[in-house]
């Protein structure tokens, strides 16, 4: 008999901070049971391992050395598990105290389970549909693939993916487990296989819980217990990446247990699917990103038509007065002009910066006088048309730009950041170590106060955990911070379920410097250094160091024969200018280190890292070397990055 209860089994690629905060609940929920922990990496390149060695030792680490997909990485452990229960548990997730030893009592009463997963909320304490499945059959996955299953939520027919007329507040025999969460018996696992390792990601939960009800058990859905699962299903299908990989899943998964013409018909509809859901995600991103351009065009093109017709009446007395082709040609262009420029000067990217906007409309009439200035007479419309325009412009789209700032904010605080109201959860301690953090990194909140992890009164609080509904009615919180180290997670994620998702939420793990959070059921978990923001990561940051690194490339090319007399490693330099172009790197970027302490975000490699207008007699650590990687990323300017070529002029031919 095994003399391990449980083996968790968590598999991780580059989210070293999730990992840490579920790997610190998993031990708080250990209690009276015997648990031993895997974690398979795959080859995660933030410092994860680093933070296992140094901070959970007595963690069973594999370390791949690149990465084989969630499913073959889980049977890596599964191999060496000795618990008589084995629990796949994703690194984003939160789960309770007492979850381990509510699921062993259930599982050790109900002989006939193999599997067991527990009801998951997402970062806003939403329920995630995803926790209880339905076998996706060809008509099961016809209305998920055409939305009937959402229409129809609570239909026992056409919701069989999400099984929604099966209540979430109670245990029910289900067909299907996410693999967030799966606690299997490892009798079960010895006795059908493990995971399939043809799924590389997605699927592979389904096919499992397949084989464990084709080999007589029963999986059970046992709302007992609630985790938090950071990631859930809806935060991911925003991704073209996403429906091909899930529904190609789909379709292995397919081929593999059906057959004759269920499996055909069933095959022909996922291919269907992958199309068709590949189009209307397509759709729906151009609808989000081109809504407002496309609002714009129109208000300007109508404009023109109508100063047009207002013009002529007023100053030559005909409404006519203007020839028909200059609303098929002048218009289009001058309209296209403008709508390019407010885009380049990144009001789009920050669409509540009326400066941002009225630069790029003045911008655009610049070079619009500049074109008109070139055209042959008969090509000119009118200068003050183009005028008038301008004026326009100005004033209309700045109202429209307020109107859809008051629907969504109800304020006309336009382009101002009003910080957030704040309460922090947890012990003087531990809140005045939050607050010292918060202050570090310069975040702007409205701290309102402290309240107190316990149910007595203090008068270091402004009140006790109890009244933490009220304190967020009186005071309009937008943002709770938890002190794991005083708030158990069932608490936390009992305030979570019961406040909703009108107040974001975050959580402190103990002795950590970070703050984890989510705040949208349709966005990813997000990890918070204390909400820090990269510049580097804004998309008018990145297009603007992109354009600096091609306008250094054509200053260059233009004066080649200079630059040749000068620079040493010509050859370096040629080649670095070619690859700039090319856009496989960028002339200033980040030190390039083996130990990255930080998740930052991507850029190209550089040919001048950060930390060379450092005197190179220093000596440089890679901690050192990090940290000057995130504060280039967090503060980017493309100020700073002339700054840098200047200096390192001399080293525009490095190798890298």
């Amino acid at each position: 008999m095994p003399t391990i209860d449980l083996s968790v089994i968590i598999v991780n690629y580059n989210v070293k901070y999730f990992l840490e905060q579920a790997l610190r609940a998993v031990q708080s929920a250990q209690q009276r049971l015997s648990i031993e922990i895997f974690v398979v990496d795959n080859n995660s390149v933030d410092g994860s391992i680093e933070m296992l060695q140094e901070k959970f030792p007595n963690v069973h680490l594999i370390a791949n050395p690149h990465n084989p997909g969630f499913s073959v990485a889980n049977n890596q452990a599964i191999e060496l598990a000795q618990g008589k229960y084995v629990l796949l548990l994703n690194p984003d997730t939160v789960v309770e105290e007492d979850t381990f030893e509510k699921c062993f009592q259930f599982m050790e009463n109900t002989p006939q389970a193999g599997a067991l997963g527990v009801k998951m909320i997402d970062g806003t304490g939403r329920f995630l549909p995803e926790s209880k499945r339905g076998f996706p059959s060809p008509f099961v996955a016809f209305c998920k693939t055409f939305g009937f299953s959402r229409i129809f939520s609570k239909s026992p027919v056409f919701n069989r993916y999400y099984l929604g007329h099966l209540s979430e507040h109670k245990t029910h025999e289900v067909d299907v487990l996410a693999g967030a969460f799966m606690w299997i018996r490892k009798e079960v696992l010895d006795k059908i296989g493990y995971l399939d390792e043809r799924f590389f990601m997605y699927g592979e939960d389904i096919d499992l819980s397949y084989r464990i009800t084709l080999a007589g058990y029963k999986n059970y859905y046992f709302p007992e217990t609630t985790i938090i699962h950071y990631k859930g299903e809806s935060t991911k299908k925003g991704s073209l990446n996403y429906v091909r990989v899930f529904y190609n899943a789909m379709i292995l998964f397919a081929q593999k247990h059906f057959q004759g013409r269920s499996a055909y018909w069933f095959i022909l509809l996922l291919k269907l699917a992958i199309y068709f859901r590949a189009v209307i995600t397509l759709l729906n991103n151009l609808i989000k990103q081109l809504s407002l351009p496309i609002l714009d065009a129109i208000i300007i093109y109508t404009g023109l038509l109508l100063i047009k017709t207002v013009w002529g009446g007023y100053h030559f007395q005909d409404i006519n007065y203007y020839p028909e082709w200059i609303k098929y040609i002048n218009f289009p262009i001058y309209t296209l002009i403008w709508s390019i420029s407010i885009y380049f000067n990144g009001n789009y990217d920050q669409k509540n910066n009326l400066i941002r906007l009225a630069r790029g409309i003045i911008l655009g009439t610049l070079f619009i006088s500049a074109i008109y200035g070139f055209l042959p007479l008969e090509y000119r419309s009118s200068r003050a048309i183009i005028l008038l325009s301008t004026i326009y412009n100005l004033a209309i789209i700045s109202v429209i730009r307020l109107g859809l700032h008051f629907v969504k904010y109800k304020n006309f605080n336009i382009g101002k950041v009003t910080p957030k109201n704040l309460v922090i959860i947890g012990s003087v301690e531990e809140s005045e170590r939050v607050e010292d953090l918060l202050r570090k990194a310069n975040v702007q909140k409205n701290l309102i106060g402290t309240i107190n992890p316990f149910k007595e009164s203090n008068k270091h609080y402004i009140s006790s955990i109890n009244s933490l509904s009220e304190v967020v009615k009186i005071y309009n919180i937008e943002e709770i911070i938890f002190c794991s180290k005083d708030v158990r997670a069932e608490a936390i994620i009992e305030w979570m379920t019961k406040l909703g998702s009108s107040v974001d939420y975050k959580i402190v793990p103990h002795e950590s410097l970070i703050v984890i959070g989510s705040h949208s059921k349709n966005t990813p978990g997000e990890l918070y250094t204390i909400d820090i923001k990269y510049n580097i990561a804004q998309s008018l940051q990145r297009r603007s160091k992109r354009l600096l690194d091609i306008l250094v490339v054509l200053v260059l090319l233009t004066t080649l024969p200079i630059h040749l007399l000068f620079i040493p490693n010509r050859t370096n330099f040629i080649k670095n200018i070619i690859y700039v172009f090319l856009g496989k790197k960028t002339w200033v970027g980040y030190n390039r280190m083996v130990n990255h302490q930080f998740s930052l975000p991507t850029i190209r490699p550089s040919i001048i890292p950060v930390a060379n207008h450092l005197n190179q007699t220093l000596e440089i650590n890679e901690d050192t070397l990090a940290r000057l990687n995130f504060f280039y990323a967090k503060d980017y300017s493309t100020e700073k990055d002339i700054v840098l070529i200047l200096k390192n002029y001399w080293r525009l031919g490095n190798k890298i």
